[in-house]
């Protein structure tokens, strides 16, 4: 996805959500530092049938979905949840506010991880990225892309994740683990996964399908 269409959605959720660019734009030069260029045709998405996991408590349920896929990409600590079962993802998405210990080992050992900068998220880059092989690394942001930093579209790991997969070429998008009305989250969350719906029928609406979550 462009930057300019994706532009006018990012500051609708800025405003609804109340977060400031300048703050994700300050770590999104924070992780730009650090980073180097990363080769998207590794991950080989491209034309692939991808299961894009979430970590909510329908996971353990729809794990066939995830066997069935040619590619698996994790959101945040659905990575966790996949190893615990023998499943290795081809990708985790994760802003290392959870588990970030496992992005980075994964990091180290080989496994595509894409690190997101946002504006409140730079005390963990700071602590975990000298943790993470930056060779392993690509680095993500929802603001405008600079240097080795790319934006694919989306807000949250789970639909950032689905717009990824989209934005290199997925032939098809499966969502397993996608629990996104969990009334145990707070507010704010409650808030954002209302924002990862929209985000992702959105997304679904531009390739010509449906998003049923």
């Amino acid at each position: 996805m462009e930057f300019a269409t994706w532009e006018p959605v990012y500051e609708l959720v800025l405003a609804d959500l109340g977060f400031d660019r300048a703050g994700d734009e300050a770590v999104r030069d924070r992780l730009a530092a650090w980073a180097e260029p990363f080769e998207t045709d590794r991950l080989g998405l491209d034309g692939a049938t991808v299961a894009v996991a979430a970590p909510g408590p329908s996971l353990s349920d729809e794990l066939p979905s995830v066997d069935d896929a040619d590619r698996v990409v994790a959101a945040s600590n659905a990575a966790d949840r996949l190893l615990e079962t023998g499943r290795v993802p081809d990708l985790v998405v994760t802003d290392l506010d959870k588990t970030p210990a496992t992005a980075a080992r994964l990091s180290e050992a080989g496994l595509p991880v894409a690190v997101h900068a946002h504006g409140d998220n730079r005390p963990a880059l700071d602590r975990w990225l000298p943790d993470c092989n930056p060779a392993n690394v690509l680095a993500t942001t929802q603001a405008a892309p600079v240097g080795p930093v790319a934006n694919f579209g989306g807000f949250t790991d789970g639909d950032r994740a689905a717009f990824l997969a989209d934005a290199l070429g997925a032939a098809a998008l499966r969502y397993v683990g996608w629990d996104l009305d969990d009334p145990e989250v707070d507010p704010e969350k409650a808030e954002k996964l209302a924002w990862a719906r929209r985000l992702c029928r959105w997304l679904a609406a531009r390739r010509g399908e449906t998003f049923d979550g």
